[in-house]
């Protein structure tokens, strides 16, 4: 998912209390796969209700939410709207990876290939009207925003941290800098302890604040410039140039300045170059939307996640407590948002 460039960026390692009083709006879309990735049994099984649904996400919300608005974060959800067209190649093949990965997850459990069958598991995952919809739900009995772009939910987050209505991204994608995000923060919603694969060794995972123009003054360039260095590579709407990465996109970049100038050289062209670059630079965007943080319904989060889809009412209650705890001096977070 999105653009692989991580290697030419540098990041500072944070902790979430950095974040305190920071609005961080969430790539939605992205993070939630990230918790039906993640939040999974040990057979890769996602959580599941009584009557078969899903309910990773659900856990995720509640609990990894609660953790960042201990810590004094303001999050707001941006939710994706309409894909643009040059992103259907790209939504077909996930797809079919996805079908493949369910194939293989069965063959492997069958054969009690506990690893292979997780991996498979995880890369299954698909967000769904559904998760979307009970997400929503969620976010709303817990007092968290969310907004509906019009097309790129990174694109609308990276608008709305430009025009000072969130202070950073959090992501596990690159796109959000490409679409000119001043900061963008990885693993506020996934850190913890992560196995990494094919051994039986666990890291930590922790938050890392990735910033735009420190990157592009270290770098040289400019996020034109960036972006030229993404297209070569590949984005979610082309292909890329074959055999080209992010190291050799940049020296290219540096040598030729534009991208123009390197299919001129290399005697190669990308279809629809100009259309590419505009979905960075001029993406479709709104300013209808309201962030208004609000205190939880406990009664509305417990009938939901108790009453619809079996948590643990003694778990779900203490989160709630959690979320409205006191921060210290006799004033909870909460108290200091409205």
């Amino acid at each position: 998912m999105g653009v692989d460039i991580g290697e030419l960026l540098k990041r500072s390692e944070i902790g979430v209390s950095d974040l305190s009083s920071d609005v961080v709006a969430i790539d939605a879309f992205n993070t939630l796969y990230q918790f039906l990735s993640i939040i999974r049994q040990r057979d890769g099984t996602p959580l599941k209700d009584s009557q078969g649904n899903v309910t990773s996400h659900l856990s995720g919300i509640l609990y990894r939410m609660t953790n960042i608005v201990e810590a004094g974060v303001k999050p707001v959800f941006v939710f994706d709207g309409k894909p643009p067209d040059l992103k259907l190649q790209t939504i077909l093949k996930r797809t079919e990876v996805r079908e493949n990965a369910k194939i293989k997850y069965a063959e492997a459990k069958e054969k009690g290939l506990a690893e292979e069958a997780y991996k498979y598991a995880q890369a299954s995952s698909r967000v769904d009207a559904t998760i979307v919809e009970d997400s929503r739900c969620l976010l709303t009995a817990m007092g968290i925003p969310f907004v509906d772009a019009p097309s790129e939910g990174e694109a609308q987050a990276a608008y709305m941290v430009r025009k000072g209505d969130a202070d950073l991204i959090a992501s596990q994608d690159y796109d959000s800098l490409l679409f000119g995000s001043p900061r963008v923060v990885r693993n506020l919603t996934v850190s913890g302890k992560r196995k990494l694969p094919k051994k039986n060794i666990y890291v930590d995972v922790k938050p890392e604040v990735i910033d735009l123009k420190e990157n592009l003054d270290e770098l040289g360039i400019t996020r034109s410039q960036l972006i030229d260095i993404a297209i070569c590579v590949g984005t979610d709407y082309n292909e890329g140039l074959e055999g080209v990465g992010p190291k050799t996109a940049l020296k290219l970049v540096r040598e030729h300045g534009t991208l123009e100038n390197i299919l001129a050289v290399k005697g190669m062209d990308i279809p629809g170059l100009e259309e590419l670059r505009e979905l960075f630079l001029s993406p479709s965007v709104t300013d209808d939307y309201s962030l208004k943080w609000k205190r939880p319904d406990n009664d509305k989060v417990i009938s939901f996640l108790c009453g619809e889809h079996d948590f643990s009412e003694d778990r779900v209650t203490k989160a709630l407590e959690r979320l409205e705890a006191s921060s210290g001096g006799g004033q909870s977070t909460l108290d200091k948002w409205f």
